[in-house]
């Protein structure tokens, strides 16, 4: 009996345990998600600028959110501090912000101040902010109104860049996965296992919804809730690790380069962003609207499959970051920027290289944009039937 009292108490039992209900609660949940997303028409639109040509339902963010929070929640994590109460909060806050987006679709500007609104809460109340650039541009010590600023506009960003960065079968739960795990295992180092836990249940839940955001006849895919919770959520990991690493000087365990390699690890969602913005604020197209000049979108209209456009992605991802585990000690924060600042420009410029000879106008999605959702039904039934009339036998005489 105090065996078994000592293993439920053991932290690295409990994380890996919350791993495995997580995958296990998210792979329960969806079939069902689906089933009733299918009932009551919760799909995904079809636009010009669509990966998909099938209806598709939108609701994964449900499965991702419950179990990630389900399966942090079985443990009693005494040191979790209140930093982790008020991002559940902001969490239950954008749940709902996404769900009523991806049901009914609301403008960037009230899903922008909802955003902003969650991440203060955490901001604030929490006294989450980045005060140092740990030397960065000589910087070391940033003004309070300043810290809150730029602190907003990092979780900000980085909500957005997942949700851009949605646009293909897996990627962006595969960033997501990647990015959590690593987040757990730094947060496991540094003694923070609450964090972990909660990281390694984000990570699970994305396991889950990979088995089916990659299958082709139980396809779902996470929308805008679950974009915004696994962004929000790799937002509040970025920022808790920048934060507690800033006293560096005075803990060996820590690191000055905590900036830096959070930046690596989200690196392909934020050069992502970084270029989508930059060329369509150089073309005069606003940079919220939408579009297929994605690095992602591009490797699709060149021929690749989703699985491998995602591939390529992840493993330019995991490149950069590899380098930079073997070469962080021998370069300063600066010299690293400047490296990263080269990989982006070599990342645009494969961008481009690859777009020259795409027309995207001429991709065959015309005929779905703008259908509304009395034609989308008469559509699935269409085909429906379509199958039938080709799986009957030949009338013979």
């Amino acid at each position: 009996m105090n065996e078994y009292l000592q293993l439920l108490s053991n932290k690295e039992f409990q994380i890996i345990v919350s791993f495995i209900v997580s995958i296990v609660v998210t792979v329960t949940a969806i079939p069902v998600i689906i089933n009733i997303s299918k009932l009551k028409d919760l799909m995904a639109e079809i636009e010009l600028r669509s990966s998909h040509e099938e209806l598709t339902p939108t609701l994964g963010g449900v499965a991702i959110f419950a179990a990630t929070l389900i399966s942090y929640f079985i443990w009693d994590n005494p040191n979790e501090g209140h930093e982790i109460h008020l991002a559940v909060a902001a969490l239950i806050i954008l749940f709902f912000l996404g769900i009523k987006d991806d049901i009914l679709i609301l403008s960037p500007k009230k899903k922008l101040f909802i955003q902003i609104a969650a991440s203060l809460l955490l901001i604030t109340f929490g006294d989450l902010r980045i005060s140092t650039f740990f030397g960065l541009f000589n910087i070391h010590h940033i003004p309070y109104i300043i810290s809150i600023a730029f602190t907003l506009f990092i979780i900000i960003a980085i909500i957005n860049a997942i949700n851009l960065l949605d646009g293909i079968d897996g990627l962006a739960g595969t960033v997501g996965f990647v990015a959590s795990a690593i987040f757990a295992y730094l947060f496991y180092s540094l003694g923070l296992f609450a964090l972990a836990t909660l990281a390694l249940s984000l990570a699970g839940s994305l396991v889950g919804f990979l088995r089916f955001n990659w299958s082709t006849k139980n396809k779902i895919f996470m929308g805008d809730t679950g974009s915004m919770i696994l962004g929000f959520l790799l937002a509040f990991f970025a920022v808790k690790y920048i934060v507690y690493n800033s006293s560096y000087v005075y803990d060996p365990r820590l690191v000055k380069d905590a900036p830096i390699l959070t930046i690596i690890i989200l690196l392909l969602p934020l050069f992502d962003t970084l270029r989508m913005f930059i060329i369509r604020i150089s073309t005069g197209v606003s940079p919220f609207k939408g579009d297929r000049k994605h690095l992602h979108h591009v490797l699709i209209d060149n021929g690749f499959s989703h699985f491998w456009a995602t591939m390529i992605l992840i493993a330019f991802n995991l490149s950069v970051l590899a380098l930079y585990t073997i070469i962080r000690h021998e370069y300063s924060n600066h010299e690293v920027l400047f490296g990263l600042l080269v990989t982006f420009l070599i990342y645009c410029y494969t961008a481009y290289l690859l777009s020259r000879n795409i027309d995207t106008n001429t991709v065959d999605r015309l005929k779905y944009t703008k259908i509304d959702k009395v034609k989308r039904l008469q559509l699935v039934e269409e085909k429906k039937n379509t199958n039938l009339s080709s799986n009957q036998p030949p009338i013979t005489e």
